[in-house]
């Protein structure tokens, strides 16, 4: 066994750094191939990374909260069996196949510079040879076809004998995670992506569901009445991204068309229903009581924005637009979160006739 580092690789197109969010592994713990070794976020996204060896964690040398460079090393391990090369290798002594002997070239015969080895990858996302990429440092497969045959003297890097098995199945770190969340065994998938990677539409046409979100169960709403939420990271890049299209991409507004039948026909049993007498039952009841529903499931869409902070609001004061003479306002629903379906309708008649006799 020998100590390896495991630099930080490019999980997007283009990266140039990451942070980290949180260590799946301390000093000392014992890891196997593909196991989780640390959640980082980029720019784009939160990505799990594999471990490409088997071995003891000997040293983490970045703290979580860290933002590190694409190429730095970021953790030790004592691998087990040969060295598996960085994916960025620097020049250096490497473990080995001992080369066969080689003769020697008949004097004014044409040498031929021997190809370079394939760069060896981050478990899951293949070798060069199979996987094309915008990025010039990776080979196409049709580059590698025609391309001289490599030199035995060049000796090649040798890999534990489980990482064979292991870069068996091309998946990104989403999908694989995807996969372990519903419980798909990632080895069993049938590949439908280019080159034969897995893809997420295969994850989930494996676990015989047509959508992650179907039957999510409501969540219950949490005792604290606001959430902060750090600006970093993805969320960062995304602030930055709409505060410049609110200034500069056009508006538009999308209208679609609904088939609202079983909708009216609640509407007519409420109506029709003895503990809604005297009270006034509209499709817009049954709007604001979703809108509270959906922002149980999506919080974030009930949020405030400031420089520094997003804050998700545990609570909905739902605002309702009335034409007065005065002009539209739009009044709210106190707490209407805590409010059943009859109190909610009360609560909507009240307010609209208070602000229409302008004593809002």
């Amino acid at each position: 066994m020998a100590v390896v580092d495991f630099p930080l690789p490019d999980v997007g197109e283009g990266l140039t750094e990451a942070e980290i969010v949180q260590w799946r592994v301390a000093v000392g713990d014992v890891v196997a191939i593909n196991d989780i070794l640390v959640e980082i976020e980029t720019a784009k996204s939160l990505v799990e990374l594999p471990s490409p060896f088997a071995g003891t964690i000997v040293a983490l040398l970045a703290g979580e909260g860290d933002s590190v460079p694409v190429g730095k090393s970021i953790i030790q391990v004592d691998a087990e069996g040969a060295i598996p090369a960085p994916l960025h290798p620097a020049p250096g002594p490497v473990a080995q196949a001992t080369p066969p002997a080689k003769a020697a070239p008949a004097q004014g015969a044409s040498s031929k510079k021997p190809a370079a080895a394939p760069e060896p990858v981050l478990v899951g996302y293949g070798s060069g040879g199979r996987v094309t990429s915008r990025r010039g440092s990776r080979t196409s497969s049709a580059a590698t076809s025609t391309a001289p045959a490599a030199s035995p003297a060049t000796p090649p890097v040798v890999y534990p004998a489980a990482a064979a098995s292991a870069v068996a199945v091309l998946a990104k770190p989403p999908v694989r995670k995807l996969a372990k969340e519903l419980g798909v065994d990632i080895q069993s998938v049938l590949a439908t992506g280019s080159h034969g990677e897995v893809t997420r539409d295969d994850v989930i046409r494996q676990s015989q569901v047509k959508t992650v979100f179907r039957n999510v169960a409501t969540p219950e709403w949490p005792q604290e009445r606001e959430e902060y939420i750090p600006v970093k990271g993805v969320r960062k890049a995304i602030a930055a991204a709409m505060v410049k299209s609110k200034f500069e991409a056009p508006h538009v507004s999308v209208f679609v068309d609904v088939d609202a039948t079983r909708t009216m026909d609640f509407v007519k049993r409420l109506k029709a229903s003895p503990d809604f007498q005297g009270i006034r039952v509209s499709p817009l009841l049954v709007m604001a009581r979703a809108v509270v529903w959906a922002v149980q499931r999506n919080p974030t869409v009930n949020s405030s924005w400031t420089d520094k902070d997003i804050i998700v609001h545990h609570y909905v004061n739902l605002g309702i637009a009335a034409a007065t003479p005065r002009g539209l306002i739009v009044p709210n629903v106190k707490e209407a979160h805590t409010l059943n379906l009859k109190q909610l309708a009360l609560g909507l008649e009240n307010l609209t006739v208070t602000a229409r006799d302008g004593k809002t």
